[in-house]
C-alpha cells in the first residue's frame, strides 16, 4: 500500500512539474555557507524566495549543496517519506498504540495525502523532521539521559517550537523528583541556546543580522494574509480584509498563546499536553503556512486511542478536504471573501481554537495532577504498550500496594 501511494504521489509531482522551491533556497543557503556569501542577501526559485531561518540552519543544510537537482528533489521525498513513517511510530508511541510494520506502513500511505504532510513532501520542507525531533524527545521516559536536547535543536532550526522549551520549564509536577522537570526544560532551553552560539561563531555577521533584523521581518517570510497562512494573523487579516492588521492580531495571539500554554502545562494527559502546546505554536506563530501543521498525525493518532473515533474522522476530513484551496485566492482575493468562506480559508486555526476549547472545558475544575506520567512505553519486541505501575487510593483496602523507597504509596491516581 506503501509502494502504491508513493507511486502515485512521484507520478502526480512529476505530471505537475512540481518545483520542490523549498529544498532549493536550502541548497542556496547552504551554498551560501560554503562560499562565504551573503545568507540573507540572495532570492532564489522563480518566486524569490529568500533565507528565513537562524544560521544554524543553514550550517545543516551544506550537505544539500552538493546535490544536483534532481538528487535533490529525490532526496527529499525519499527522506520524507522515512520521515513520516517515523513520525507515524512517534505518533503511535505518544498515543500508547502498537506500532507494527504493517499498521505503520499503511498509516503512512495514508497521512502522505493529508493536505499538511501533501505540501510539506511538494515543497521539500522540513516540518516532518522538526515534529520526529521533539515528538522522540518528548515520548522518551521523564529523567531520561538528555531529555530536552532534541527539543532545543529542533527551536534553533525553526523557532515554531521554542514553545516546547517553555512547556518543559513550566511542566514541574513531579513531587519524588521535583528537579527532573526544571531540570529539563533548562536543558531545552541551554540547547537552544547552544544552537544560537554555534551559528554566532561560525556565521557572526549572518547571526548578528538574523537575531537584530530578519527575525522581525514578518514580511519577508511572506504575505501573511494569503490562505497559505493558516495562523491567528492570517484569519485576523482575512476577516478583516486587511493586509496588515498590525496589533489586532495580537489581542487574540497573545491570550489564546497563555492560555493554551497553561492548559498544556496543567494537563493531566502527557498525550494532551503535547497536542496543546503544538497546536498553540501553530496558532499564535505570526507565520504558519499550511505544511506547518504536521502535527495532525499525532493528533489523529491521540485522538483513536482515546476512543475519539468520530473526532478522529472529522480532523482527518478537515486535514485531507483542503478547503483553503477551494476558495478565490488569485492575487488580493484572499482578503475580499465573503463571510461565509471565511471558515473554509481557516480550518487549521480553526480547529485548534476548537481543540483548546475543548481541552478548557475538560480541565475546568479538576485539580492539577500530582504527578507527571509521560505517554505509556511500549514494548521494544510487540510495540505493544507495556504495563505501568500505578499508585492506588488509600481508601482502596483491596488494591495493591506499590512500595517505594519512602514506603507504601498511597496518593491517589487522577485520571485525565
Amino acid at each position: 500500500m506503501l509502494v502504491v501511494s508513493l507511486a502515485a504521489f512521484v507520478a502526480l509531482c512529476v505530471l505537475q512539474r512540481a518545483p520542490m522551491a523549498d529544498a532549493f533556497v536550502y541548497r542556496a543557503e547552504g551554498a551560501a555557507v560554503v562560499a562565504g556569501g551573503d545568507l540573507y542577501g540572495f532570492t532564489v526559485t522563480e518566486w524569490h524566495l529568500p533565507a528565513t531561518y537562524p544560521p544554524f540552519a543553514a550550517i545543516l543544510f551544506v550537505p544539500t549543496a552538493w546535490l544536483p537537482p534532481l538528487a535533490l528533489k529525490a532526496a527529499f521525498v525519499a527522506g520524507n517519506t522515512a520521515l513520516l513513517a517515523l513520525l507515524v511510530r512517534l505518533s503511535c508511541r505518544l498515543a500508547g498504540l502498537p506500532a507494527g510494520v504493517p499498521l505503520v506502513c499503511a498509516a503512512t500511505a495514508g497521512a502522505l495525502w493529508l493536505e499538511p504532510v501533501f505540501q510539506t513532501v511538494l515543497f521539500g520542507q522540513i516540518n516532518l523532521a522538526l515534529a520526529c525531533l521533539v515528538l522522540w524527545d518528548l515520548t522518551r521516559p521523564p529523567g531520561a539521559p538528555g531529555r530536552g536536547v532534541a527539543v532545543g535543536i529542533a527551536a534553533g532550526v525553526k523557532l515554531t517550537p521554542a514553545l516546547f522549551v517553555a512547556y518543559l520549564l513550566f511542566t514541574r509536577r513531579t513531587p519524588v523528583r521535583p528537579r527532573v522537570r526544571t531540570r529539563e526544560g533548562l536543558t531545552a532551553l541551554g540547547s537552544f541556546l547552544g544552537t544560537v552560539l554555534a551559528g554566532a561563531l561560525l556565521l557572526p555577521a549572518a547571526s548578528v543580522d538574523f537575531w537584530t533584523r530578519r527575525l522581525f521581518e514578518t514580511d519577508r517570510v511572506g504575505k501573511v494574509w494569503i490562505v497559505d497562512n493558516q495562523s491567528v494573523q492570517g484569519l485576523v487579516a482575512r476577516a478583516l480584509g486587511d493586509p496588515s492588521p498590525g496589533p489586532a492580531w495580537a489581542l487574540v495571539a497573545v491570550p489564546a498563546g497563555c492560555a493554551g500554554l497553561a492548559l498544556a502545562c496543567r494537563a493531566a494527559d502527557a498525550r494532551l499536553g503535547v497536542l496543546l502546546t503544538a497546536f498553540t505554536a501553530l496558532l499564535v506563530s505570526p507565520v504558519s503556512w499550511s505544511h506547518h501543521w504536521v502535527w495532525c498525525v499525532p493528533l489523529l493518532a491521540v485522538l483513536h486511542a482515546r476512543g475519539r473515533t468520530g473526532l478522529a474522522v472529522l480532523s482527518a476530513a478537515v486535514f485531507t478536504a483542503r478547503t483553503l484551496w477551494l476558495v478565490p485566492h488569485r492575487g488580493d482575493l484572499d482578503l475580499r471573501l465573503p463571510w461565509w468562506q471565511q471558515p473554509l480559508a481557516s480550518p487549521y486555526p480553526l480547529l485548534a481554537a476548537a481543540l483548546l476549547t475543548a481541552a478548557w472545558l475538560t480541565l475546568r475544575g479538576n485539580p492539577a495532577p500530582d504527578e507527571y506520567a509521560g505517554p505509556p512505553p511500549l514494548s521494544i519486541r510487540t510495540g505493544a504498550p507495556a504495563p505501568r505501575a500505578t499508585v492506588n487510593c488509600p481508601h482502596d483496602d483491596t488494591a495493591p500496594r506499590v512500595p517505594t523507597r519512602h514506603g507504601t504509596a498511597g496518593e491517589p491516581v487522577r485520571r485525565g
